[in-house]
């Protein structure tokens, strides 16, 4: 199996990762693959625009998961209407910290309030997935049920995708490790704020957290879908 450490393809065999692997106690979690993120548009309120290359993509994995068996989870930041989670309270760190980077923001205010355009999915949900929809900061986990959701499916192994590499899916990667599960992350179907940082990002994976691997690669790994 080729597995990315460091940001170097290294062979590894898939017999030291068994718990990683078996696609009866895995699930796939994918983060905030929705409109506020990836709409091309000037109001869009907290652009993404390298993760639109990735939506395709993501939803033919989805679909590969699915006739395996895996359950698919999907993930968005919804803030309450009147911004009582940021905003109207203390407001997120990104909100003050990003736009030192990238400049102003012209509709961040906006961004994942509930019963906005900007919380629409771009991925596509089957009526079969999993949905978590109260995300507030930059884990998945937290402070969303993920976990007991997680749990009660019996669920041991989970795999990233979606974005940022560097922002809410490292901190769904460190979460999620320190929960005590086994993180894998898709290389091909995340996507950071640059290159720079998603490298980065997935080295830290790599080397703290779990495996960093292809979409296919993964795919092979789990085996042919069950004959209908």
């Amino acid at each position: 199996m080729r597995a990315f450490v460091y940001g170097e393809a290294r062979d590894v065999a898939p017999a030291e990762f068994p718990d990683y692997l078996d696609p009866a106690t895995t699930a796939v979690i994918s983060i905030d693959m929705h409109r506020g993120h990836l709409d091309d548009s000037p109001d869009c309120p907290c652009p993404a625009p390298r993760a639109r290359e990735i939506v395709d993509g993501i939803d033919r994995f989805h679909d590969a998961a699915r006739a395996r068996g895996v359950r698919v989870v999907h993930v968005k930041s919804v803030l309450r209407p009147d911004g009582a989670d940021d905003l109207g309270g203390i407001p997120a760190a990104w909100r003050r910290t990003f736009p030192l980077h990238v400049g102003p923001i012209p509709n961040a205010a906006g961004h994942a309030l509930e019963g906005s355009p900007w919380t629409e999915w771009v991925t596509r949900v089957e009526p079969q997935d999993l949905r978590v929809e109260n995300k507030r900061r930059l884990s998945a986990f937290y402070p969303t049920d993920l976990d007991f959701l997680l749990r009660n499916q019996r669920i041991t192994t989970v795999v990233l995708n979606g974005g940022f590499t560097d922002c809410c899916v490292l901190n769904t990667a460190f979460d999620a490790n320190n929960h005590n599960y086994r993180v894998i992350v898709l290389r091909d179907l995340t996507r950071g704020t640059d290159p720079k940082l998603e490298q980065a990002a997935l080295a830290m994976v790599s080397l703290h957290l779990g495996l960093v691997v292809e979409s296919g690669d993964l795919l092979t790994q789990w085996g042919a879908p069950p004959a209908r």
